[in-house]
C-alpha cells in the first residue's frame, strides 16, 4: 500500500465524486478507481460503496480513511522535520477561523510571514462545529473559536484575548454622548445580524434573553462583509465581537460604543491533543502565543471608530 493511495482516498472523502477527485489528484478516472481498489484488495475488504455514481464509504472504509488521514499528518510532520532549516520550518499551515475572527487572521500570517518565511498559510473560514470535525480528520492544522468548554476532551484549548460585544452604527447623532449602550436600547434600533445558527449570534441571543430581550433583526446574513455593507450603506445597527473593529473600512465608516451589561468571551487556539506536533505548527503556535493580540486588541471598541484610527496611527509611532 501506498501513501499516494491514501491521498487518493482522503481527496475522494473531500470532493465525493471519483471524476473531480481524479481531476483533483491530476490522473484519470480508472487510474483512481484502480488505485482504490488495490487497496480494497490488499486489506480484502470494501471501502467504497459504489453505485452508478460514488456512494460513500463503507464503516470498514471510513475507518480506514481516519487511519489513512492520520498517516498522511505524520508522513509530512517528517518531511517538515526534514526540511527544517537553522530553526525554519518548512510547509503548509492550514488554519480555520470562525467568521468573528477572520479580521484578525492577517495579524497571524503577517507574523509569520516575518519570522517564518518557509511557510504557507491556508485560511478557512468555519463554524466552530466545522473546524473541531477537520481537526480530528487532520484537515487543519490549527482552529481559532470560543473557549468556552465545548469542544472536549480531544482538543487543547490555549487563550488569546477576551473578546467584548460593541454596538456598530453609522449614525454619529445616535451614540452622541454616549460612551456605552444599554442592551434595552440596542434591541430597539432596526438590527443587521448574523444568522442564529452561528456562534456569536447565539452567544448574543443568551444573554439578551437574559434580560427578557429578544431579538428581532431586520436583516440575518453569516457574513461579516455582508453585515457591515448593511450597516454602512443601509441605515441598519449591528451588535458584534469588538475583534473586528481591525476592519480599516469599519474604523473609517462607523461608529461604536460597548453593550452595558458587558457581554465577554474567551478566544483561543485550539489545536488537535496529540503526543508529536509538526514543526510548521510547532513554531507558528509560538509565534501567536508570543503576539500578546490580548493587549492589541484590548483598546478596540473603547473608542468613536474614528478617534480609535487616530489612536492606531499614533500607537505606530515610534516612542
Amino acid at each position: 500500500m501506498l501513501l499516494k493511495q491514501l491521498g487518493y482516498l482522503v481527496t475522494l472523502s473531500r470532493e465525493k465524486h471519483f471524476g473531480r477527485a481524479a481531476l483533483a489528484c491530476n490522473i484519470s478516472q480508472p487510474a483512481l478507481s484502480g488505485a482504490i481498489r488495490s487497496v480494497e484488495q490488499e486489506l480484502e475488504l470494501t471501502i467504497v460503496r459504489r453505485g452508478q455514481r460514488f456512494e460513500g464509504f463503507t464503516p470498514e472504509g471510513e475507518k480506514v480513511l481516519a487511519w489513512a488521514r492520520r498517516m498522511l499528518a505524520d508522513c509530512e510532520g517528517m518531511r517538515q522535520e526534514l526540511r527544517q532549516e537553522a530553526g525554519s520550518p518548512q510547509g503548509t499551515l492550514r488554519i480555520g477561523a470562525i467568521p468573528t475572527t477572520i479580521s484578525l487572521i492577517p495579524l497571524f500570517t503577517q507574523e509569520c510571514v516575518r519570522h517564518l518565511p518557509r511557510v504557507r498559510h491556508q485560511v478557512h473560514s468555519l463554524s466552530t462545529t466545522e473546524i473541531l470535525k477537520r481537526l480530528e480528520s487532520f484537515e487543519l492544522d490549527l482552529g481559532i473559536s470560543y473557549l468556552d468548554g465545548s469542544h472536549g476532551n480531544n482538543f487543547d484549548g490555549i487563550s488569546l484575548f477576551s473578546e467584548h460585544y460593541v454596538f456598530i452604527t453609522r449614525d454619529e447623532a445616535l451614540l452622541e454622548g454616549r460612551s456605552e449602550i444599554s442592551v434595552q436600547d440596542a434591541a430597539a434600533q432596526p438590527l443587521c445580524m448574523l444568522t442564529s445558527d452561528m456562534h456569536a449570534r447565539r452567544s448574543v441571543d443568551a444573554f439578551f434573553q437574559s434580560f427578557g430581550i429578544s431579538i428581532a433583526p431586520v436583516v440575518e446574513t453569516d457574513s461579516i462583509f455582508a453585515l457591515y455593507a448593511h450597516v454602512r450603506c443601509a441605515g441598519l445597527c449591528s451588535i458584534v465581537p469588538h475583534s473586528i473593529l481591525c476592519l480599516e473600512e469599519m474604523r473609517q465608516e462607523l461608529s461604536a460604543v460597548p453593550l452595558s451589561p458587558t457581554l465577554r468571551r474567551e478566544v483561543g487556539l485550539i489545536l488537535l491533543k496529540q503526543r508529536q506536533r509538526s514543526p510548521v505548527l510547532k513554531a507558528a503556535t509560538e509565534h501567536f502565543l508570543g503576539m500578546d493580540l490580548r493587549s492589541r486588541v484590548a483598546g478596540l471598541g473603547q473608542y468613536d471608530i474614528f478617534d480609535y484610527g487616530a489612536a492606531v496611527r499614533n500607537d505606530d509611532k515610534p516612542a
